[in-house]
């Protein structure tokens, strides 16, 4: 085959598919242009099943002028926030399946809606390093979830959720605490630390926060004028006393130990 016969034959190929899509924009365009309400919503529904999420939402968006307050009004409001949803428009999703929740009370699609209005927040979640405003979001949705329908079989993975989300929390606390500390901001660092131990109970980093937050007191005590010292290493003792009970991880129990005698000998030093 020449060069002059691949060309034509490839020319012949692009003609094709550029008179494909111009069909079927036109097919499309003069069901959206119709006004014939029956059309245009069979057309809405043959493209949602084909997974035909956008040409879909488009005509649903235009159905609902026609069906609103009718019974097919249920089933393409579903559909219509299920279309965001499948594009990606989690924000939007959510709140149209809100909406939904609100609108169709006794619904039988009303419980998936609920879930689903929390679960497009859930996908908003970002890394824990980003603004977790999503996160406690999501977390809050779901909650009102369970508390709506404490016997559905979404709870457990509803939970399970949560319990992801809360994670990623804590995480990011603790980094913002040892984000202070590795910058030498040690009472910023000794305060972050405190409201890390008190938000996050049973956090995955309390050894590590209580053992972090005493360092930071002591090295606060250590790099204080001389005037300020020994109150500050009175303070370290109090902290040191305070979590010594509490943390089993015998490493830092260990550091601990260290902390609270070398604060001793350092008031011993400055009352000599």
């Amino acid at each position: 085959m020449n060069l002059k016969s691949l060309i034509k034959i490839l020319f012949s190929v692009a003609a094709i598919f550029i008179l494909s899509l111009t069909s079927c924009t036109t097919e499309f365009e003069k069901i959206r242009t119709s006004n014939d309400p029956k059309l245009v919503l069979k057309k809405a529904n043959e493209y949602f099943k084909a997974g035909n999420y956008l040409d879909a939402q488009s005509l649903y968006e235009l159905s609902i002028q026609f069906y609103r307050g009718k019974e097919e009004a249920e089933t393409i409001f579903f559909n219509f926030a299920y279309t965001h949803y499948n594009t990606g428009d989690f924000m939007t999703a959510s709140q149209y399946f809100s909406n939904f929740a609100n609108t169709f009370y006794n619904s039988s699609k009303r419980e998936e809606a609920f879930y689903m209005a929390a679960y497009a927040k859930y996908r908003m979640s970002p890394s824990f390093r980003l603004d977790q405003t999503p996160s406690v979001e999501a977390i809050q949705s779901f909650q009102d979830f369970i508390n709506a329908y404490p016997s559905s079989t979404r709870i457990p993975e509803t939970n399970k959720l949560i319990d992801e989300m809360r994670a990623k929390l804590d995480k990011k606390s603790f980094s913002q605490s040892l984000l202070y500390y590795d910058l030498g901001y040690f009472e910023s660092a000794v305060r972050s630390f405190q409201n890390h131990l008190k938000d996050f109970p049973g956090s995955a980093y309390e050894a590590e926060s209580q053992y972090l937050m005493i360092k930071s007191d002591y090295e606060l005590a250590t790099n204080s004028v001389i005037e300020k010292r020994e109150e500050r290493y009175e303070e370290t003792i109090v902290l040191c006393n305070k979590y010594l009970e509490k943390i089993s991880n015998r490493a830092y129990k260990k550091k601990i130990l260290e902390i609270l005698k070398n604060s001793k000998e350092q008031i011993k030093i400055l009352k000599a």
